[in-house]
């Protein structure tokens, strides 16, 4: 049987406009490597735990202190619990809690010539990290839009001249994704 590939929307929940990527990902991907695909594909750093809700169901890297009830990613493989029309969570930074949306738009067999995961499309750059939250990024976007904000030096400042909050490359994604092959 050819391998399965999943096509996957994911959207960042809370902010507007919208930040979305659509990836192509392995069935047999267990869920610590779709979360290195969500983190890779958005631009976020890998600095904060994380959490996928399926169905219900937490998954996780394992809380050694118990104080998280997380199945353990590891052990789950992404076809044994989505499959096509399936929407699931992808949270990022509980103190920040950015909630991503995840819609298995296809499902397919994989190309042989091509590799995967890959990087379709996308808008709009990834939150710098740290920021707040939504709420956070809100405020960071109206200080850069006004000159005349009373944070605007400040924020240009600790985000840096080089953040453009339109910018999206897929093909440094595409890139970035191919070095989890």
């Amino acid at each position: 049987m050819p391998r399965q590939i999943f096509q996957l929307r994911m959207s960042l929940a809370g902010v507007r406009p919208a930040i979305w990527r659509r990836v192509l990902v392995p069935g047999g991907y267990t869920l610590d490597r779709v979360h290195r695909v969500v983190q890779h594909a958005m631009g976020w750093r890998d600095c904060h735990l994380h959490s996928f809700e399926i169905d219900g169901v937490q998954y996780g890297e394992p809380d050694p202190d118990g104080e998280l009830a997380l199945h353990d990613e590891l052990d789950v493989r992404l076809d044994a619990v989505v499959g096509k029309g399936s929407r699931f969570h992808y949270t990022y930074d509980f103190g920040d809690w950015w909630e991503h949306d995840l819609l298995v738009e296809d499902v397919f067999a994989a190309e042989a010539d091509e590799r995967y995961p890959s990087c379709l499309d996308g808008e709009r750059a990834c939150p710098p990290e740290d920021l707040g939250g939504p709420q956070g990024y809100l405020v960071l976007l109206a200080a850069l839009a006004e000159s005349s904000h009373p944070e605007h030096q400040t924020m240009r400042e600790w985000v840096g001249a080089g953040f453009d909050p339109e910018a999206f490359d897929p093909g440094r994604v595409d890139t970035l994704l191919r070095r989890l092959c």
